[in-house]
């Protein structure tokens, strides 16, 4: 995956997040890391009164958001329209949960922004991480957003390493990414749009949009076929019908 692949452009539809504007300016979408919590502190007090309701300190939950009163949560923090935080989450602070986003039991969340419709379900850590519009982490999927020697993060791209700057950066998954139960999502992952990762994996550096991730030596191209159908939405209840893959 080459770093002209890497960008906000290639990997993510900013529409689909309340955060778009923190994305003007910049090329890489890792460039956004720092300025999270400042930027929600920034747009938060314009928030609509009648849609938002401010909780505590510089947290504002969008009426319609259903939460779990189990969960502990810390500012500056967003949580926007039929969101959903289950039971015992917790969330630490520079979050942007998106409209329609799911963050599930026991999930930990921190200096992320979790686009419209992605879901983070069951057993998670996300940290300093960005997840696209209807990407899902599969159950015990995690981001891994701290080397083990605490030297910066690179990210590796095939044309060379790129400097972050940053001690603690998880992953990047585009738009659609599906990443299976139990992986490991090493510092500085990036994860084109529509890939697929199989479960237990352990992921250094970066899978290709429309891929499938097997291993670090076998990532394969989808098909066209599975690439139009991974970018169609699902099926409404009562409307069309399931798809049969040969």
């Amino acid at each position: 995956m080459k770093l002209e692949q890497m960008t906000i452009k290639e990997l993510l539809d900013t529409s689909h997040t309340i955060a778009e504007k923190l994305f003007e300016g910049q090329v890489y979408p890792w460039e956004v890391l720092p300025n999270i919590g400042a930027f929600i502190e920034e747009i938060g007090p314009n928030l609509p009164e009648t849609e938002y309701k401010k909780v505590g300190k510089n947290i504002w939950i969008h009426r319609s958001a259903k939460i779990a009163p189990t969960i502990a949560m810390g500012g500056p923090m967003i949580i926007c329209a039929k969101a959903e935080v289950r039971q015992s989450a917790f969330l630490r602070g520079r979050v942007i949960i998106g409209e329609g986003a799911v963050i599930g039991n026991s999930c930990e969340i921190k200096n992320s922004i979790i686009f419209d419709g992605a879901q983070v379900p069951h057993f998670n850590y996300i940290g300093d991480t960005i997840m696209g519009y209807k990407a899902h982490m599969g159950a015990g999927a995690v981001t891994s957003n701290v080397k083990s020697d605490k030297s910066l993060v690179k990210v590796h791209a095939e044309d060379g390493d790129v400097t972050t700057g940053f001690k603690k950066f998880g992953a990047i998954l585009g738009d659609h990414v599906e990443v299976g139960c139990n992986s490991v999502l090493n510092p500085g992952t990036i994860i084109g749009r529509n890939s697929n990762v199989y479960p237990l994996s352990s992921v250094r550096g970066c899978v290709p949009a429309d891929s499938i991730y097997k291993n670090q030596e076998n990532i394969v191209i989808k098909e066209a076929r599975e690439t139009e159908e991974a970018a169609e939405p699902a099926a409404e209840p009562g409307k069309g019908g399931l798809k049969v893959v040969k």
